[in-house]
């Protein structure tokens, strides 16, 4: 029989970037999810079907547990999210002690891809959770999360942070601060996401960061003030101050575009959110593009968003209080 798993993707409250840096960062998972479907075979190929990670879906096959894909991938996005299919698989088969397991895969996602909503960190634990049981081995959520993370450092040049794939294995709204991992209390928080239609190579941005933060000593301080700024809203999660937590992302987003990391449909969301009586608005993840998010407990956010020339989607979010799960 085949095991199939969920995990949720997740947007940033506070934290991208800085938290590559050892800096602390709180994600919160959202209640979009990748669903992933693996089938053990009695050879050792692989044979990956995504019908939701692009356009128009792929599907590869190819023999043997160490062999890239036979196939003529059309972008360098669809050739990383292959990557974290291959590593999460490595990571089932070791967990397991089956090293020459081989698997149908089946992946279906409502998370974009590359969009910075956690698609490739969800896929890579709702993979490894449904792959180990599926190999007759229960992982709990914590390793699932540890090994998740080992994945992104394998196909991110080992510049990964724990950060997405702990608050997708977990749920609910997280703190990640270098080794250091926990999920904390949060209120319903109402999100609005907006999203442009585009995607980007998570770890081309975070080398560019490195680049500038190596050459500017300003751009080291731009990532130590984003570190402040989290532990400052941490403390407005605590008091439930929606407000509080509104400016503070302002202030964040605002600290990313000196890191360069923003982009013009990016900015144009966020303005649009903010001049609609957001709470606060500010992209989410890597950037270079992909999505914003807002807090605004009424509906003009969705409304400015959907008129937005920027934006291709906009959507309510609400929070997931459970991470990955058996489906």
């Amino acid at each position: 029989m085949p095991s199939t798993s969920s995990a949720p993707g997740k947007v940033y409250l506070f934290g991208e970037h800085a938290v590559v840096y050892g800096e602390p960062a709180i994600p919160c998972a959202i209640e979009r999810r990748a669903r992933v479907t693996v089938t053990e075979r009695d050879d050792d190929r692989l044979r990956v079907s995504a019908s939701d990670l692009t356009l128009d879906g792929f599907t590869v096959e190819y023999g043997g547990v160490d062999r890239r894909p036979d196939v003529d991938v059309p972008t360098p996005l669809i050739e990383a999210a292959m990557g974290y299919v291959d590593a999460a698989l490595a990571e089932a088969r070791d967990a397991a002690d089956r090293p020459s397991a081989g698997f149908d895969v089946e992946i279906e996602s409502d998370i974009p891809l590359g969009a910075g909503l956690g698609s490739s960190a969800a896929v890579a634990v709702a993979g490894i959770d449904a792959a180990t049981r599926e190999l007759g081995c229960d992982l709990d959520p914590g390793e699932v999360a540890e090994r998740a993370y080992a994945v992104e450092r394998t196909v991110q040049d080992g510049q990964a942070s724990r950060a997405d794939t702990f608050c997708s294995a977990m749920g609910g709204a997280v703190r990640v601060e270098g080794a250091d991992c926990e999920t904390i209390d949060a209120p319903a928080l109402p999100f609005v996401v907006g999203y442009d239609g585009a995607s980007h190579d998570t770890g081309e941005l975070v080398a560019g960061v490195r680049a500038l933060r190596e050459e500017y000593s300003f751009a080291s301080d731009t990532v130590a003030a984003i570190g402040d700024l989290v532990r400052r809203g941490e403390a407005a999660l605590a008091d439930e101050d929606v407000a509080e937590l509104g400016r503070l992302m302002d202030f964040d987003h605002g600290l990313l575009c000196a890191l360069g990391v923003s982009a013009r449909s990016l900015d144009e969301m966020v303005w649009a959110a903010r001049e609609a009586g957001a709470l606060g608005a500010k992209l989410t993840g890597a950037g270079g593009g992909g999505c914003i998010v807002a807090l605004d407990p009424d509906d003009g956010t969705e409304t400015a968003l959907s008129l937005t020339p920027a934006c291709a989607e906009t959507f309510r979010a609400e929070l997931a209080r459970e991470g990955v799960r058996v489906e």
